[in-house]
């Protein structure tokens, strides 16, 4: 049993007895003030209010206890973010400057730290956007078109997680331009992070689906389908809640800030949208898809 849960343990039974006191002491008033209307209203009143208070009490100190556990849970993966890249980086500078290396290592040399170096943007990148999209409720930007930017996103994952042709395929459908109102930079952040979890979640074989469609005429759909390690189904409604991580699965130990799908939600809502995910189960792979309102002009 975790600390969190012994906390709200040990809150849920002191409540429970408190109440157990209160419902006797209720009772009791009852019995001796049976005849007396006054006293009786009054003191049925009281108790009630002080259920009432226990009650209250008792859940905010839970929703506080795991408000807390949360918030270590994200300092602790924020750490771990961004120390690993640091520690990399320094290692391979090291190197560089105490050994003769050949052209070639150094040449690899730079790519990892490049790696590293792109890994830490997006984290800090990643934690001020969750920032900045927590207190936004609406866009007002310029017309975009989907196709152009999520084909650059999935050409920018392919270089980013060095993956072969055609690990993700990208499927346009229809003629007809897709064009929503908004962000382009929003935009991106939200795509980049599907196919980041998409690519980060597939294991060793990575065989990722973008489709790009308009299920009516008001509305275009980015779906992003992956054939990885899958979500458990009592866990899809709590997946876009800030800094919530789904345990970890099977062989599958993925680091992160639980910050990701909590900016697509976000990202989605501030366009007038949603983003909502299907998963058949653990090992079965996972969908998300990304609904917003298509333009007026397209």
């Amino acid at each position: 049993m975790t600390r969190r849960q012994k906390a709200i343990a040990l809150s849920v039974t002191l409540s429970v007895l408190l109440l157990a006191a209160a419902v006797a002491l209720n009772i009791g008033w009852i019995v001796i003030n049976a005849r007396r209307i006054t006293p009786l209203i009054w003191g049925v009143v009281s108790f009630a209010i002080i259920i009432a208070g226990i009650i209250v009490y008792t859940v905010v100190l839970v929703l506080e206890i795991k408000r807390n556990e949360d918030h270590n849970t994200f300092l602790n993966a924020v750490t771990h973010e961004l120390k690993t890249p640091i520690a990399s980086i320094r290692l391979y500078l090291e190197t560089l400057q105490s050994r003769s290396l050949t052209d070639d290592q150094r040449r690899h040399f730079y790519e990892v730290m490049l790696a590293d170096a792109e890994r830490l943007h997006r984290t800090v990148d990643n934690v001020l956007k969750a920032g900045a999209v927590r207190e936004r409720r609406s866009v007002h930007g310029t017309d975009v078109d989907m196709a152009a930017l999520v084909r650059e996103c999935v050409d920018v994952a392919v270089l980013r997680h060095h993956l072969p042709p055609g690990a993700i395929h990208l499927d346009v459908e229809g003629e007809q331009p897709l064009v929503v109102r908004g962000a382009p930079e929003d935009l991106q952040t939200a795509i980049a992070n599907l196919l980041d979890n998409a690519v980060k979640y597939s294991g060793d074989a990575v065989r990722v689906t973008v489709v790009l469609a308009a299920p009516t005429p008001d509305t275009v759909w980015v779906r992003v389908q992956d054939r990885g390690v899958g979500i458990p189904r009592r866990q899809l409604r709590r997946i876009f809640r800030r800094f919530y991580r789904v345990p970890a699965l099977g062989a599958a130990r993925v680091t992160g800030t639980g910050l990701g799908l909590y900016i697509v939600r976000s990202i989605a809502r501030a366009h007038g949208g949603r983003v909502f995910a299907h998963s058949e189960g653990e090992g079965r792979g996972a969908t998300f898809t990304v609904e917003l309102p298509r333009a007026a002009r397209a």
